[in-house]
């Protein structure tokens, strides 16, 4: 079985992965760590380079948990990338960062990790930095 893990290039993304290797020493299992920057984005980079991608397979080593990362586009569905990529690696968990996010904010550019908790069709765990 696989933990799926949500990375961004922030504390919360960080969080997320050390939740989400806990989780999958504590079952041992493998982690797919799923680092999605939609098409067409702007403004803060989300994508990550390779060293980025070999520190966080190093990560893994050291906590003895074999990582593979993937970087699938989405167009503005990462709820449904991460439904179907946890489909695909029969994943039994979805590990996510939380940032805080006043409701104003929430309503006005909407919430994907409402829409990841919601949508999930398996357990989701979430983490905040």
């Amino acid at each position: 079985m696989t933990i799926l893990i949500g990375y961004l290039p922030a504390p919360e993304g960080e969080a997320a992965l050390r939740a989400g290797f806990a989780e999958a020493k504590l079952r041992s299992s493998t982690a797919v760590v799923i680092n999605s920057q939609r098409r067409g984005a702007s403004g803060t980079p989300t994508e990550i380079d390779e060293d980025e991608i070999k520190r966080i397979v190093e990560l893994g080593k050291e906590s003895d948990i074999e990582v593979e990362v993937l970087q699938p586009d989405h167009e503005d569905d990462l709820p449904g990338t991460l439904n179907d990529l946890a489909v695909e690696y029969k994943a039994q968990l979805i590990v996510i960062g939380l940032r805080k996010r006043s409701a104003i904010g929430k309503f006005i550019l909407g919430s994907q990790a409402q829409r990841i908790l919601l949508e999930a069709e398996v357990p989701v765990l979430t983490a905040k930095a």
